[in-house]
Order: C-alpha cells, then structure tokens, then sequence
C-alpha cells in the first residue's frame, strides 16, 4: 500500500495545482474585463471539454503504464502553464482587459490545457486503486480518493483568491509551475510495480467508443448504473445554475463565501467516513441509498428561506457525493478487466460530466422567465405563497423542491428495474 499512499499524495498536490489555476484564472479575467460573458465561456468550454476528452484520455490510461500516465499528465500540465506565464510576461497589461483580444483568449486556452491535462491523472487514479490494493479494501482506497479530490477542491477554493489579490497572475502561474515540477519531482521515486496486459501492447491508443460500449454492454446493468448516473448529474445542474442566486439572497456575498469554504468539508468527510468504514457488502445499495438521501434533502432545505436549512442539508449531500463516486468506482473496478478500466471509466465521466452544464444552461431561462414570476405574483405566489412564500428566492427555491421530488422518484424507480437487480448480484 505504500505506493499507493505516495501516489495519492502526490495526486492531492497535483490536484490542487490545477484547480487552483483554472480558479484563480477565472477569477482573475473576470476582475480584468469585466465580463460575466466571458468567464461563462470559459466555464462552458472547461467542462466540455473534460466531457469529451474523457473517450480518448481513457485509452490512454489503457494502453500505457500509469506512472508513464500520471508523469505525462504532470509535464503536460508544467509545459502549458510555463507558456502561459510566457505569454503574460512578454505582453502588456492593458491587452488583457479586453475581452475579445486574441492574446488573451491564447493565455485562457493554455491555462485551460494545462489544468485539463490534470484530468488524465483523474481517470488513471481508479486503476492505479485496482493494481496496488486487494479487492476487499478497494472500496476504502476510494474513499480516500475522494478525500484527495474533495482536499484539492478545499484548498484550491481558498488559496485561488488570495493568490489573485495578493500575488498577481504571474506569480501564481509561477507558483503553479513550481508545484507541479514538485508533483515530476517526487513521482519519480516512486516505485510502482505494474505490467500491462497484451491487449494494450498491441493495440494504439484511440478512442475506441464502439468497443468500450461492447465491454459496458457485457456486464448486466452497468449501462443502467452510468445512465442513472448521468440523470442525477442532469439534476446536479439545477444547483450549479441556480445555488449562488438562492444563497446570496439570504445572505451577504462575504457570508456565503465562507460558509462554502466550510461546506466543502463535507467532500473531506464523506471520503474519510468510506476509508474507514468501506460501502458495506453491496456498493451498489449503497449507491441507491445515498441517492434517496439526497433527493430528500433537496426536497425540504429550501421549504422555508432559512440559510441554517440550507447549510445542514447542503452539507450533508456534499458528504454524500464521495460515497457515490466510490460506491461506483467499486462497481467498475470489480467487474470490468483491468485492461479496459481506464477507457470504462473515461467514457463513464464523459458521458455524466457532459450532464449538469446541459441542464444549467436550460434551468436558468426557465426560472427566469417562468419560476421566479410563478412565485413572485403568479399563480404559485396565491395558491402557495402563504405558507411557502413568494419572490424571487422562492421561485428559485420551488425549483429545488421539484427537482428533489423528481430525483427521488427516479431513484426509487430505478431501485426496481433489472439492471439493479443484476449489479445487485455480481458487485
């Protein structure tokens, strides 16, 4: 376990590194140009871009050793954000408040490369779990991976804007650029014992979609787990769009700030809590179990305009997330070859990542243009508004409780199909 423990924390260091420049970047051109605009594509082209490039960075992970995977991650990342200190240096400030400059767009695009680079470490990690750790222990080895990933999120949401206000973005490039050569320094005593399967010595990488669809088709259910994964990822959107507004509106911008410094601890505790603890001898009960908690949660923090109902429910579906994850990471690591895990799981984050931007991008007209004036001096203001409430919080709030009411109908549905009954015998 020793190699494994070293390689995870060498992946929490990477891990922050990246994060922390992807939100200090994003930070830092909104402050220079001004424009919601821009940093709205920067999103959008950040998470697409994790979603498709999930196909070809699994096949990767498949066809070469995962050290030689996670060094190439790591150099890639020192390389982008080395020419996207470059390019800031050699160039004026003045150019970078402009929202259409071309020099601008070329340091987002590097910056963007060199945090995405990161992601190829992401996906190998899971396989890095299924050649170090026995079968029995696997499901706590990825909880603690989802302590690792809920630290760098932590530390990269704190550190960002500080970096930003008091550093500047040349030295937080710098700074970034020093820890990833940190991350290649110390992966390199690192001794992992490996072998790779002939399959991947003889085949080139590639995307492969038709055979990793092939290998998911083979396992009873596994389809059923990702694409039930994917609608609650289609729900998870509802709160990337519309939490900020509902939270601001019960407190100060300062206030909530802080409270989700705080609230991101529940991804450190839910990942602890499954390290020590595993999933039980069903994951995937756990799994669904974990969902009905949630889908309830969502239904009954926002019935009343309370940041105390927010903040506890909040907190406790954040420590839910890392059970999830791990619970369907044990899923795939036990029934899908080893040779072909890093493209499963690729596919698997791309088709769930492509999921909540879909469902941001459609929930915001529709609260704004249907919820918010239901609830301000519509129809749901006069039938319900006594007892729930009206404006634009309570619009916003409705939709949270309709979206719990529909993620925890789903769940129950899919609780009966055959697909959970066959995962239900083999993982």
């Amino acid at each position: 376990m020793k190699p494994f423990y070293a390689i995870l924390i060498n992946s929490i260091v990477a891990g922050i590194t990246n994060t922390f420049v992807w939100f200090a970047v994003t930070f830092w051109v909104y402050l220079e140009t001004k424009s919601v605009l821009t940093t709205s594509w920067m999103a959008g082209i950040y998470i697409g871009t994790v979603a498709v490039s999930g196909f070809y960075l699994g096949s990767i992970v498949d066809h070469y050793k995962k050290k030689r995977v996670m060094m190439l991650s790591s150099v890639a990342s020192l390389v982008f954000f080395a020419l996207a200190a470059l390019v800031y240096a050699i160039t004026p400030a003045a150019t970078f408040k402009n929202p259409e400059s071309a020099v601008l767009w070329v340091f987002i695009v590097l910056s963007l490369l060199g945090a995405l680079a990161g992601n190829l470490r992401y996906i190998t990690l899971p396989t890095v779990v299924t050649i170090l750790v026995p079968e029995d222990t696997r499901d706590k080895a990825n909880g603690l991976v989802g302590t690792a990933n809920g630290t760098a999120f932590l530390v990269a949401s704190v550190f960002s804007g500080l970096a930003i206000g008091l550093l500047g973005i040349f030295w937080t490039m710098a700074a970034a650029v020093a820890g990833t050569m940190l991350c290649i320094f110390h992966l390199s005593f690192v001794k992992m014992e490996e072998t790779l399967v002939r399959e991947a010595h003889n085949e080139k990488p590639r995307l492969d979609v038709r055979g990793t669809i092939q290998i998911v088709r083979q396992i009873p259910g596994l389809f059923g787990l990702i694409f039930f994964n994917t609608f609650n990822n289609f729900l998870g959107g509802v709160f990337m769009a519309l939490m900020d507004p509902y939270g601001l509106s019960l407190v100060s911008v300062e206030v909530w700030g802080v409270l989700w410094g705080v609230l991101s601890l529940g991804f450190i505790v839910g990942g602890i809590a499954v390290s020590r603890t595993g999933l039980g001898r069903q994951p995937i009960r756990t799994l669904f179990m974990c969902n009905i908690v949630m889908w309830t949660i969502c239904i009954f923090f926002a019935l009343q305009a309370s940041i105390v109902l927010l903040a506890v429910g909040m907190f406790v579906y954040l420590c839910l997330i890392p059970v999830v994850e791990a619970a369907e990471q044990t899923i795939i690591q036990k029934v899908i070859p080893l040779e072909r895990q890093g493209r499963v799981f690729g596919f698997a984050q791309s088709i769930e990542q492509a999921a909540s931007p879909l469902t941001a991008i459609m929930i915001g007209p529709l609260a704004h243009f249907f919820f918010i004036p239901f609830m301000t001096d519509g129809e749901g203001a006069r039938l319900i508004g006594p007892w729930f409430g009206t404006g634009l919080d309570r619009g916003i709030a409705l939709v949270f409780t309709l979206t719990g009411i529909l993620g925890l109908a789903v769940t129950l549905i899919a609780k009966r199909t055959r697909a959970y009954t066959h995962l239900l015998k083999i993982a």
